[in-house]
C-alpha cells in the first residue's frame, strides 16, 4: 500500500471551484485498480493551499492511474486554477 500527497496552490478566490473541481477528481478514481481512498485537506494557516491524500494497493497502480485519460482530463480542469505545478510525494509506510 502506498499513500500519494499531492499539494497544490491554488490562485486567489478560485478555491470555491477547486473544492467542487476535486470531488470530481476523487469520484473518478473511486473506479481505478488499486484505488482504497482519497481525502482532500485545506491548509489551515495557508488558505490556498491544498492538499491531497490517495491510498492505492501499490505504485503500478497508482503510475497507471496517474496516466489515465480520466485522471489526465479531470486535472486539465483544476490546472488553471493553480498558481504553481502540482506536487507529488509518494509514501510507503516503514
Amino acid at each position: 500500500m502506498i499513500k500519494v500527497m499531492i499539494e497544490r496552490q491554488i490562485a486567489e478566490g478560485l478555491e470555491g471551484a477547486y473544492e467542487m473541481a476535486i470531488r470530481q477528481v476523487i469520484q473518478a478514481a473511486v473506479n481505478a485498480p488499486g484505488f482504497i481512498s482519497g481525502e482532500a485537506y485545506a491548509d489551515i494557516q495557508r488558505p490556498s493551499h491544498r492538499v491531497v491524500m490517495v491510498t492505492m494497493r501499490d505504485l503500478a497502480s497508482w503510475q497507471v492511474w496517474q496516466q489515465s485519460p480520466e485522471r489526465l482530463a479531470t486535472v486539465a480542469v483544476i490546472q488553471p486554477m493553480l498558481d504553481d505545478e502540482e506536487k507529488i510525494t509518494l509514501l510507503e509506510p516503514l
